[in-house]
């Protein structure tokens, strides 16, 4: 009699336990993973924000933070559905995403300008030319050029202190693209941070320091740091909307990109989140103190989206000295690298 007891309890007990893991699949939180670029961060992030609430918190968006290379190799390993990034996705990433099968749509969502910044008491070093930076941040000068007065003898005679991204970070890549001829070819004595808030907060504590890093980040703190003028030849100048828009800041002016993996996008919630961001990036992107595209350029890259088209047009390189123009022309060709 206690066995046949036992068994009953042992049935109830396992019914119940189905009933409830049968509850729990039912619901189970769709999830859209994303991860990548401090830079883009602000901009997935506020539109992360946004989507959730359109969708009652049925759908939950994670936007975490790597580094473009960082977020590009989880995307190529298939860990992430879309990765955020602050340059063209290169050759090896494109090859390990193919190993992967992993196919993509490049999406650019708007345009940053990198930011050379310094501690508001400096008064000297307010313009800088493509030269004196290149001076700073080759790697010949690792533990030799690190004084004011190496760059201009009429600097104060006072070691600067030297902020930076990581070297898994786009704007890495870019910066030493642009500035030294190469990318990832940098000087290695300089506190390095895949978090542009990191870097920002290290220049407005130092009256030495010197740093590069978002526009964002830099917008939304200029009572701590301050802009350099860059001097490419005609003259300093600074970073705002209307350089940017009308190419005069370079070579620091740089497209920004999500890039979507198409398996990812045969799910419901992620081709629902890029439909919403497409339609909502412009707004963000100004809210966020970026600068956005036309508003043709999101129905485009929309319509890219949906058609599926696989690949990138920029040749697995950085993107130096692209306008706005020029990068939207790219984008509308219909011979790029693709699968």
């Amino acid at each position: 009699m206690l066995q046949v007891h036992n068994l009953k309890v042992l049935s109830v007990f396992i019914l119940m336990s189905a009933l409830i893991g049968s509850a729990d699949i039912a619901s189970a939180q769709p999830i859209v993973k994303i991860d990548g670029s401090s830079t883009v961060y602000p901009i997935t992030k506020a539109i992360a924000k946004d989507f959730q609430v359109a969708k009652k918190d049925i759908v939950k968006v994670m936007v975490n933070i790597s580094g473009s290379g960082g977020g590009f190799n989880k995307f190529c390993h298939g860990e992430i559905d879309i990765v955020n990034a602050s340059r063209p996705i290169l050759k090896n990433e494109m090859a390990e995403c193919k190993n992967s099968r992993v196919k993509f749509v490049e999406i650019p969502i708007a345009f940053d300008a990198i930011t050379v910044a310094v501690h508001p008491d400096n008064n000297w070093s307010t313009t800088m030319t493509i030269a004196q930076l290149r001076k700073i941040w080759e790697p010949i000068a690792q533990g030799r050029i690190t004084k004011w007065n190496q760059i201009n003898p009429a600097w104060p005679n006072e070691d600067f202190k030297l902020f930076g991204a990581d070297s898994a970070s786009g704007t890495f890549d870019y910066f030493t693209k642009a500035i030294v001829g190469k990318s990832k070819l940098s000087r290695g004595d300089y506190i390095e941070s895949e978090d542009d808030n990191v870097l920002m907060k290290g220049v407005a504590n130092d009256k030495n320091g010197l740093g590069y890093f978002g526009f964002h980040y830099y917008i939304e703190n200029q009572d701590k740091v301050k802009a350099v003028a860059i001097d490419n030849g005609k003259g300093g100048v600074l970073p705002s909307a209307e350089t940017v828009e009308n190419g005069n800041y370079q070579p620091l002016s740089r497209p920004i990109f999500i890039y979507v993996s198409l398996n990812a996008a045969e799910k419901p919630e992620v081709k629902e989140f890029v439909e919403f961001y497409m339609k909502n990036a412009l707004l963000q992107a100004k809210k966020a103190k970026f600068f956005p595209l036309p508003p043709s350029a999101y129905r485009i890259m929309l319509e890219h989206f949906n058609n599926k088209r696989a690949g990138s047009v920029f040749n697995g390189k950085p993107a130096i000295g692209l306008t706005i123009d020029e990068m939207i022309r790219r984008e509308g060709r219909t011979e790029f690298e693709h699968y």
